[in-house]
């Protein structure tokens, strides 16, 4: 997969306190395309971090109906993948690029 496809796929790791807390049980939480698969994600973080995943699972996120001055809108709807690291391995998701 090329360099430009692989920042496609992955597009911003999600952090909060949750997924802080997850982190300490060897899972992260990013922010990735719509239509990338469980296979695209895997091979995109184990190429752009230089880690091994045991597992990707995928949540689609609905987005909110929220309102501003009188008119309705609706925030876009995401996807978010949970990946679980080999042991031993991390990724410092708030380095600096």
């Amino acid at each position: 997969m090329s360099n430009a496809k692989l920042l496609q796929v992955i597009r911003a790791p999600r952090v909060s306190e949750k997924t802080v807390r997850m982190q300490e049980i060897n899972q992260y939480v990013f922010e990735v395309a719509r239509d990338a698969t469980k296979g695209d994600i895997k091979s995109a973080v184990e190429s752009l971090f230089n880690v091994t995943v045991e597992a990707v699972n995928v949540v689609n996120v609905k987005g909110k109906n929220k309102s501003f001055r009188f008119r309705a809108g609706r925030r876009g709807d995401w996807r978010k993948a949970y990946v679980r690291l080999a042991d031993g391995q991390t990724i410092d998701v708030m380095a600096k690029a």
